[in-house]
């Protein structure tokens, strides 16, 4: 069925070139171009891409958008901080970060925010002993 397919994430922005300046310079995606539709798509590398769609009246989700998996975490966030990245702290019931960092048995994760208000996050898997 959709195992094959390409899959992409379509991101809500406000302004265009603010949002494209964010991913492109301080997350590092390449862009593909603006499209004719007035979108632009970025990628990392040849799987999934993002989407910009300009959509001056949206709001944005209270949740994760887009979860960059990454090798290691520690090194990407000193990376992306040096970028202007701020990355969030969160106490809620089941979700605790420590140094903007929540561990799990399976994962480390570290949330930011794109200059639109889409919720970003940074996870590393974590290396299941058997």
């Amino acid at each position: 069925m959709l195992s094959t397919a390409k899959m992409t994430t379509i991101l809500p922005v406000k302004d265009m070139e603010r949002a494209r300046n964010f991913y492109e310079k301080s997350l590092g995606l390449a862009s593909k171009g603006m499209q004719e539709d007035g979108t632009c798509i970025l990628a990392g590398g040849d799987g999934p891409a993002i989407e910009l769609i300009v959509r001056p009246e949206a709001d944005t989700s209270d949740h994760t958008s887009v979860s960059f998996e990454v090798e290691d975490l520690a090194s990407e966030m000193k990376s992306l901080e040096g970028h202007g990245i701020r990355f969030e702290d969160y106490d809620l019931p089941g979700l605790k970060t420590v140094d903007h960092v929540a561990t799990s048995a399976q994962q480390k994760c570290a949330w930011f925010t794109d200059t639109e208000g889409n919720i970003l996050c940074l996870h590393q898997n974590l290396a299941q002993e058997s």
